[in-house]
């Protein structure tokens, strides 16, 4: 869940960054608003676009200081307050990221992508019912656009919960509205392998593979898929690409348990 949070928050910050200027055009900007009579409300959202790019390129001192900056600026500015959550999540400062929520929710309580960021935050610190509290609040919100985003999060943090019927549910409905959805996508392959549908979870971990580059948590998923398939060709190729790839991973070392044990059946 944790993995799926930081692939939602990289876009929201990837989208946010690809409508406004560069950063340096952004600092030139900047200079030239301190030269000039200041327009406070504009300068916090330049500071805010120029953390975004910090984080972007993992500068978290400066992103830090350019977020907290725009929010002495502009208290109103709840962009501003979610990346600085985002930032302290980012680095597991998780007291200090829900600190930042909260405050971002009193200036909007209303606002369905800060539900949705902080729902799947929730979900991450293991508050699942705050989470689902949170994430139910954004998808039911008919006028808000990235609702699969929010459907996703509460499929996966279903998925968490281990009530699976439940988060099939709004994962189809997310992948309905989105059907290339990575989060989703790989949620619904380890939905399969939860209730013992290892066709289902190879069709949605494949679909998972030609969007993305495989994981170990994707390759895990595949191996079990494969396995329990009967597929022994594919199943050994996947184990050896898991070992080769990410050799230090927990799903490495249970792969490798499992083909040794295979070995002497």
């Amino acid at each position: 869940m944790r993995r799926i949070f930081i692939i939602i928050m990289s876009a929201m910050l990837s989208m946010f960054l690809a409508a406004c200027a560069t950063t340096t055009d952004i600092e030139q900007k900047s200079d030239q608003k301190n030269v000039s009579k200041p327009n406070l409300k504009e300068a916090s959202d330049l500071n805010t676009q120029l953390g975004i790019g910090y984080i972007q390129r993992q500068q978290y001192k400066a992103a830090k200081d350019k977020l907290e900056k725009a929010i002495e600026q502009n208290p109103k500015n709840v962009i501003a307050y979610k990346t600085l959550a985002y930032l302290y999540a980012l680095l597991g400062l998780n007291d200090k990221a829900e600190e930042k929520y909260e405050e971002a929710l009193r200036q909007s309580p209303n606002d369905p992508d800060l539900l949705n960021s902080y729902g799947a935050y929730l979900c991450t610190i293991g508050k699942i019912d705050e989470a689902q509290e949170k994430l139910k609040q954004a998808y039911s919100d008919p006028f808000y656009d990235s609702g699969y985003l929010a459907q996703s999060n509460a499929g996966s943090c279903y998925l968490k919960q281990q009530k699976y019927a439940k988060a099939e549910k709004l994962l189809r409905q997310s992948l309905r509205a989105q059907p290339n959805l990575p989060g989703s996508l790989l949620s619904m392959a380890e939905v399969g392998i939860k209730t013992d549908r290892y066709l289902m979870a190879r069709a949605y971990i494949q679909r998972y593979h030609a969007l993305k580059p495989a994981s170990a948590e994707s390759l895990w998923i595949q191996i079990q898929a494969e396995k329990a398939l009967g597929a022994k060709e594919h199943y050994m190729k996947y184990v050896r690409q898991l070992i080769s790839d990410f050799p230090d991973s927990d799903e490495a070392g249970w792969a490798e348990a499992m083909a040794h044990n295979e070995q002497f059946r």
